[in-house]
């Protein structure tokens, strides 16, 4: 039995399932833009009455170099009270407004420099704004000293909602990729395959800058595979989203944030690396004249010598009692390019308004060999056949984003207006050829293909508006409205062939050749509400409300994929509380939604191994996931401590259904059959050792408990354990601008429904000299330079199946790492938050979720 879906590739128009959206859309955004609009009729209003202002410019005594983000307070003179403030921009100026005439003073202050107090100022009808010029501040020794060791331990750091990890001051993810980074965040874990996890969840969102990106659309796995370590700044890690982000997600949003063109210049970077198992070029320009910015990218990654080996062992027991054992044998062969391409262009029109466009091209071609796939079956333990296969996988995909945001800013701080849209369009191909011998290589005796076409499409409007309640500067309203229409289509077929140059045919059935098409339209609109209260207390609430309508077709058959469309309310929840010393408590709580991402849906069969069968269920509905959270912050002589409780509760789970077909085929599918509760701790902490040597870590623990509430018991499955990862990174700094750096993983076996997915772990060294005042490096870095290679055991257990499987990895490293910045910049920081669109709400096997459509495997 093989069943296949391919997506037509000569065009696919976008479109709106029914009228009934439309009309829900251009409801949202009708009254989104009323509000709006009397809102910023109210300022104009507003604007007649005097506006009293003091404005400035904080620079540093002797060099005269702005200090960005230094604190700036306006204190009234009697009662010694702030009663106004500000943050400088990067280029030290500040504007303070929204307060009354009287008498006061100005106070600055920024982490290094000594305090500064103006002399008494005072405001008036007559004298409602006010220059003080140039503010100097005075260095202080001490404080700077303080400084130096907070930038070495902030490789982790701990927000109010967030926890951010800070690539770029890792240096041993040189040559590395996206994949690479993530496996050294706390509560998230990367198999070999880069399939991400949080906290023991698949069912994640990831972000490229706050926006959903076709880069990760289709299969995210992949994906990371294409963004090198070196573009990215950090990742957030969000375990409780608030309203404004998509529903989907079940585990917590992922945030990739890449390094942004931030000053006045221009420049060229050169990133590169050589190794025996892959190497990597990348060239980033930036140019940035006054209001006016571009940047342009090129990065090519060839991965090679991936060697390694597979074992299988499988007993399926027949319902006549007959059991059958088959063994499996194959080395492999991996060889993969990949390419990123981008360009991006900002304005700042004036003081008020900003805009960013950028479009992305992304390349991706994995071939994917086992060479002499040797299958013997077994009957009673007595050999009734052996067969000898050649299996060759080709996964190629190109991509294209393209974005554009307008953000509006006020008068009034905080206020602020976006408009962002979004087009992307993936490109895939999923083949692969399975060449049967005799018995020898010698002569080939059929030949099997599959091909597997796609397309996916996206288009994405939303729009955002926060703005404080009144006067308040501790009340916040945030609201806004989204739509996204997708598109994807499947189209596949399988071919048979005689001998090694016989034609191939195609076969002719519609559950083997067949066109699959599915579109999906999702209308949304969400309201948050932020404030701080009693001094120590921080409030966070929203709900989002969001209607899904989805038509699926089969073109070739009569097979019924009526879906019916849902809506789905939302609430999310974040309370914290500051202690002493910076302490902090914070409890969470989200409710989550997942739906099935393409992959779970495609009704393809991928049977590149005719042993083991996987195929989509194209009728499958989003899951629901409650999310309780309790964590716990603490600061120590230079170093800081996290601990966080949590337990997460999902109903209407997506579990792979496993069945024995042929007698002696396990068949894959997914159903929406499954209960899952997970109860966990993740722990992680710096500590600064001294002034050179510091040290992170972190542990993820969970107890997994799963069923799929079936009371027949040759289908009945339920299985639990405790999943135990952790990781280490120590970093040491040298003289002479010598740097070395290690950093060792462990992920635990992971607890699924039929049975277990093995563990393992990875580690590195690296060396690093910069040279030519720190415009250029070299380095040596070393990977598994100890073991020579890595076995990975898998089990699955059912009343009829019990199989055992195992991958051979051979992943030892060396490389040498280039790296060289030219041009010359001066500090002109961007002077406007940058919203974008944020799709995030697909659910995507076990590579995780992340925006839009169809994975053809």
């Amino acid at each position: 039995m093989l069943e296949t879906v391919l997506l037509p590739t000569d065009h696919i128009i976008l479109k709106t399932q029914n009228m009934k959206t439309f009309y829900q859309l251009l409801l949202s955004f009708t009254f989104l833009f009323l509000a709006v609009s009397g809102s910023t009729y109210a300022q104009t209003e507003e604007e007649q009455a005097p506006v009293y202002k003091i404005s400035g410019k904080v620079m540093e005594s002797g060099s005269g170099e702005p200090v960005p983000y230094a604190a700036v307070s306006l204190v009234d003179i009697e009662t010694e009270k702030s009663i106004a403030g500000a943050v400088a921009d990067f280029d030290g100026e500040f504007v303070i407004s929204n307060f009354k005439n009287g008498t006061y003073k100005l106070q600055v202050s920024f982490m290094g420099f000594q305090p500064f107090a103006s002399s008494t100022i005072n405001i008036t009808d007559s004298n409602s704004n006010i220059n003080l010029g140039n503010i100097s501040l005075e260095t202080d020794a001490v404080a700077l000293e303080e400084v130096t060791v907070m930038g070495q331990r902030d490789l982790i750091e701990e927000k109010v909602d967030r926890t951010i990890y800070n690539a770029e001051n890792d240096r041993t993810l040189v040559g590395g990729d996206a994949a690479d980074v993530m496996r050294r965040v706390p509560m998230l874990s990367v198999d070999l395959d880069g399939n991400v996890s949080m906290r023991g969840s698949s069912n994640i969102l990831v972000l490229i800058n706050g926006k959903q990106s076709a880069i990760v659309a289709s299969n995210v796995s992949e994906a990371l595979k294409q963004i090198p370590a070196e573009e990215i700044k950090s990742i957030e890690v969000i375990t409780s989203p608030s309203a404004k982000y998509d529903a989907e997600g079940t585990g917590g949003v992922i945030n990739i944030v890449t390094k942004k063109n931030n000053l006045q210049g221009a420049t060229l970077n050169i990133n590169s690396s050589a190794g025996i198992r892959g190497s990597n070029l990348g060239l980033n320009a930036s140019l940035k004249r006054g209001k006016m910015g571009w940047t342009l990218g090129g990065f090519g990654r060839a991965g090679y010598n991936i060697v390694g080996a597979f074992d299988n062992n499988q007993m399926v027991t027949n319902a006549d009692g007959t059991t059958l054992n088959i063994l499996q044998s194959a080395d492999t062969r991996t060889n993969m390019m990949f390419g990123r391409y981008n360009f991006g262009w900002d304005y700042e029109i004036n003081k008020y308004n900003f805009m960013t466009t950028s479009v992305s091209f992304g390349l991706r071609n994995m071939q994917n060999r086992q060479d002499g796939l040797l299958t013997e079956t077994f009957m009673e333990e007595e050999l009734v056949s052996t067969l000898l296969r050649d299996v060759n996988v080709r996964n190629l995909s190109n991509n294209v984003d393209v974005n554009y945001n307008y953000t509006k800013t006020y008068e009034k701080p905080i206020k602020e207006f976006s408009i962002s849209g979004l087009y992307s369009q993936n490109n895939l191909t999923n083949d692969f050829i399975n060449s049967l011998y005799t018995g020898t290589f010698d002569d080939i005796l059929s030949r099997v293909k599959n091909n597997n076409l796609g397309r996916n499409q996206e288009f994405t409007v939303q729009m955002d508006y926060v703005t404080p309640i009144g006067d308040s500067k501790t009340q916040i309203l945030e609201y806004g409205a989204k739509n996204i229409l997708r598109r994807a289509e499947s189209d596949f077929a399988y071919f048979t062939a005689q001998g090694s140059d016989g034609e191939f045919e195609k076969v002719d059935d519609i559950n083997l050749s067949n066109e699959f098409s599915y579109d999906q339209n999702v209308t949304a609109a969400y309201a948050s509400y932020m404030t701080n209260f009693l001094k120590h207390y921080s409030f966070k609430g929203g709900l989002r409300y969001e209607y899904t309508t989805i038509n699926a077709d089969f073109r070739n058959s009569e097979i019924d994929a009526d879906i019916p469309s849902y809506g789905l309310l939302i609430p999310s929840v974040n309370l914290s509380r500051k202690l002493e010393k910076g302490n902090m408590v914070k409890a969470a709580y989200n409710r989550r939604v997942q739906r099935p991402f393409l992959n779970f849906l495609n009704p393809n069969i991928n049977a590149a191994n005719p042993q083991q069968i996987t195929q989509g269920n194209p009728l499958l509905d989003p899951e629901l996931t409650d999310n309780y959270e309790l964590s716990y912050s603490t600061f120590f002589k230079g170093s800081s401590l996290n601990f966080t409780t949590y337990f997460r509760n999902t109903t209407g789970s997506i579990q792979p259904v496993r069945t024995v077909m042929d007698d002696d085929i396990i068949y894959t599918t997914y159903e929406n059959i499954g209960f899952e509760r997970a109860y966990g701790f993740s722990v992680f902490s710096n500590v600064n050792l001294s002034g050179k040597f510091s040290l992170n870590g972190s542990i993820d623990g969970y107890f997994a408990d799963l069923t799929n509430g079936l009371d027949d018991p040759m289908f009945a499955a339920s299985n639990q354990g405790f999943v135990i990862s952790g990781r280490l990174f120590a970093n040491y700094s040298l003289p002479n601008n010598w740097q070395i750096q290690s950093f060792a993983f462990a992920r635990g076996r992971q607890v699924q429904l039929q049975g277990f997915a093995g563990g393992f772990g990875m580690y590195s060294l690296n060396l690093n000299k910069q040279f030519n005042e720190k415009r250029g490096s070299i380095g040596f870095g070393a990977e598994n330079f100890v073991t020579r290679e890595m076995v990975i055991r898998n089990e699955l257990n059912t009343p009829m199946i019990m199989q055992q499987g195992s991958n051979t990895l051979r992943n030892m490293n060396f490389k040498i790492n280039f790296n060289y910045r030219i041009g010359k910049l001066s500090m002109d920081g961007p002077r406007r938050r940058k919203r974008g669109v944020t799709n995030d709400d697909i659910k995507e096997g076990d590579s995780g979720a992340s925006g839009a459509m169809m994975n053809n495997n």
